[in-house]
């Protein structure tokens, strides 16, 4: 009798652990995508897109990340001019896929899921390095602004005599140029698709903070893991 009871106790501890293991947050381990949760400091000018990953890699491996995972900034960059084949797609620089953020929440499954209508990316789950919610348009200050120079399908606009929507290949940090931002909330002041996209809904006034915040922003981008 004795050994029952001892055996089915072992079997309960055992399932009881199980259970806290089921439960417990994945944690910075796991996170594969997450919004910055500070700018580098210049605004628009994030050292160029070297400057960028690395503003992600400090962030993650600050928050426990494993310090061996590569992160890109999801962002960017234009051609000097239509011809110019210099440019870079942000789509094309976040790696496969799947990614979650830091409550173990999975945002998208690939690249297509994550330029799909279908994809988790929102207030919600677009969290920032530490597991927190970023700021989104009805609170203050506002920070729903997230910088990524990119069109809704995550590629690169035109070049020269197109404006500039990178901050000059995110080099700028004056009142001068421009970056195309999405709203991590998916909200706007109407109900438009430019409106709730979470990658292109706008330019800002210019590329230093004080031109990136009356929009709502704070020099906010969005990171993802390689692998």
């Amino acid at each position: 009798m004795r050994n029952t009871i001892r055996v089915a106790g072992l079997a309960a501890a055992g399932l009881a652990v199980l259970a806290g293991c089921a439960t417990t947050p994945p944690g910075p381990q796991h996170m594969t995508f997450f919004v910055t949760s500070v700018n580098p400091g210049k605004g628009g000018n994030l050292g160029g897109l070297a400057g960028a990953d690395a503003h992600c890699a400090a962030l993650a491996k600050a928050a426990g990340a494993p310090p061996e995972r590569v992160w890109r900034a999801y962002l960017s960059t234009q051609g000097a001019n239509l011809t110019d084949p210099n440019f870079v797609n942000a789509r094309d620089r976040i790696g496969p896929g799947p990614w979650q953020n830091a409550k173990g929440v999975v945002i998208a499954r690939n690249v297509e899921d994550l330029h799909s209508a279908g994809n988790n990316l929102n207030k919600e789950t677009a969290l920032d390095e530490r597991g927190q919610m970023v700021n989104g348009r009805t609170e203050k200050p506002n920070k729903h602004d997230i910088l990524t120079g990119s069109r809704p399908d995550g590629t690169a606009f035109p070049g020269s005599p197109f404006p500039d929507m990178t901050c000059g290949n995110w080099t700028k940090d004056g009142n001068d140029g421009a970056a195309a931002v999405g709203h991590h909330d998916r909200a706007g002041p109407i109900a438009a698709s430019w409106a709730t996209s979470w990658n292109s809904a706008h330019p800002t006034l210019g590329c230093s903070m004080e031109r990136i915040r009356p929009t709502g922003g704070d020099g906010l981008f969005y990171c993802f893991a390689v692998k």
